[in-house]
């Protein structure tokens, strides 16, 4: 069997500032297999990392991210809420986090946060993006809770993975998966544990869990071979990983 991925969600968010370039900076050092993150349109067409609709949370700015510029987003402090240590951290654009991460070999998984703000031709802009950033498109995940936005997207690029987000216990959610040309399932931390998520498995769809940050949760997915999880806390995640691992080999 395949061993679990382990996906830093929204970088390192339970050590770094959420959805910063120091959050994924940390988690390419640590050795993650990939890196989940959630993108937004700007006032003016920008596609913006950041996981609300609005600044409020995370910056110390307020407004909504599609009445904002991308100037305007760009003079907010994205750090200083987690920490006085990251003080000065920006939002960063998804052709930023691209151009980060394109020389490495890990998994991007952009989450297309559409599911309450129906941005226009979101999808769109974000495959120009992908392909702008000469990003390999193998290592590309498009998920979202708005399965017709992971519809268009897999029409306009039919080699891009994509994945439908959902949280609830569904009968046979690859079957229902496939009508929307997605692959994957990505499934809330309590779906994994029920026969939903080994039977996908069983029918090779891979199933990737969110968010799962407590250790004996992140153990036992990892020894039911679940796909991969995506947790805040990555250094954990790897260092149990490495621990089962041993403990099959016998070394």
């Amino acid at each position: 069997m395949e061993e679990t991925l382990i996906y830093a969600h929204r970088g390192s968010k339970g050590t770094h500032p959420e959805n910063t370039l120091i959050a994924f900076e940390h988690a390419i050092h640590l050795g993650v297999d990939g890196i989940e993150l959630d993108v937004h349109l700007s006032k003016d067409g920008h596609l913006i990392v950041i996981h609300d609709e609005t600044v409020d949370r995370t910056t110390n700015g307020t407004g909504y991210i599609r009445d904002l510029t991308l100037t305007e987003i760009k003079r907010l402090d994205a750090g200083s809420w987690f920490s006085t240590e990251y003080e000065g951290e920006q939002v960063p654009t998804l052709s930023e986090v691209l151009e980060l991460m394109k020389n490495t070999t890990l998994y991007l998984n952009i989450e297309i946060k559409a599911d309450i703000i129906p941005y226009e031709n979101i999808e769109e802009k974000i495959l120009q993006a992908i392909r702008d950033s000469d990003f390999d498109e193998k290592r590309i995940i498009i998920s979202s809770f708005n399965h017709y936005s992971v519809a268009k997207f897999k029409k306009l690029a039919p080699n891009i993975e994509t994945a439908i987000l959902f949280m609830e216990i569904l009968l046979d959610p690859w079957e229902y998966a496939k009508t929307v040309g997605a692959t994957s399932l990505h499934v809330y931390e309590p779906v994994a544990f029920t026969e939903t998520a080994h039977e996908a498995l069983k029918n090779n769809f891979p199933v990737r869990t969110f968010t799962v940050n407590n250790k004996n949760h992140m153990r036992a997915l990892m020894e039911q071979n679940i796909s991969a999880i995506m947790t805040d806390y990555p250094k954990e995640a790897l260092t149990i990983r490495s621990e089962l691992k041993k403990k099959e080999t016998g070394t």
